[in-house]
């Protein structure tokens, strides 16, 4: 176990003390401490990439995208899980399937509708694909945690005059918050570190996110590391506050779910 934790967390050291270093020194002691501490190159860095409106476009971006992928994937969870009805079936292999698409595979058929429909180089453009693709996810997540809640609460709360709305979002949705931290977390990699779409759908500098606003740092003839360096290690802080936040509902929700599949 401990063997395993150093291999996962030296890339995030590495990363780290290469922040300070100047480029030479980062090609001639790779894996050595910096030997006089950089500090500039964060402001640098911070400057030239105008990191400031990268974090606030992407922090729009990311926590709009998760908000509407915990309410339909909790929503449809609820449906899939909690009715009997003809259709369960088909639509629930209907969103495993969606599972198997590669995201990538969809680039330019997407390019081409949200032309039609006239929102590229909006939010929307990166919200609306984040959501629908992280969906299926949601709801193997929620459903498999909401499957495992007794019936006999929900249908106390019926006798006792609860409508279904009520249900779900007074009782479902306190209730899966395991699954919902899980889900959310787990979106939240994916829409924070997400440049393919980025880079496809956005060309306005003032709507660029961080992965975007990364690559300034190099080009056809070279790659300035202190810098590049330096922002990822800015950039990756609010993941790492984000997991630590919310690490213990995290293995709450894999666990519940993986006992239940």
């Amino acid at each position: 176990m401990l063997g395993y934790a150093l291999v996962t967390l030296y890339p995030l050291y590495w990363l780290f003390i290469s922040a300070f270093k100047t480029n030479q020194e980062f090609y001639e002691h790779p894996f050595a401490l910096p030997q006089a501490w950089a500090f500039s190159n964060f402001k640098r860095a911070w400057e030239l990439s105008d990191m400031g409106r990268a974090m606030v476009n992407s922090s729009i971006v990311t926590f709009t995208a998760i908000i509407l992928t915990l309410f339909l994937g909790a929503l449809t969870a609820y449906v899939l899980s909690r009715f009997s009805f003809r259709l369960r079936g088909p639509l629930t292999g209907l969103f495993v399937v969606g599972m198997l698409i590669p995201i990538h595979s969809t680039l330019v058929p997407l390019f081409i509708m949200m032309k039609n429909v006239g929102i590229l180089n909006t939010y929307w453009a990166l919200i609306l694909p984040y959501a629908c693709f992280e969906l299926p996810v949601a709801i193997f997540v929620i459903a498999a945690y909401m499957s495992t809640i007794p019936k006999e609460i929900e249908e106390a709360a019926i006798v006792d005059g609860v409508g279904y709305w009520g249900i779900f979002l007074r009782m479902m949705l306190p209730l899966t918050l395991p699954a919902l931290s899980t889900v959310a977390i787990l979106g939240f990699l994916r829409y924070w570190n997400d440049f393919a779409f980025a880079l496809v759908f956005i060309n306005k500098q003032s709507l660029k996110t961080i992965p975007l606003s990364l690559s300034i740092f190099s080009d056809g003839f070279g790659t300035d590391y202190a810098l590049t360096m330096s922002a990822m290690a800015m950039s990756v802080l609010p993941t790492i506050i984000v997991f630590l936040i919310f690490q213990e509902q995290i293995m709450k929700g894999m666990v519940a779910g993986a006992v239940k599949g």
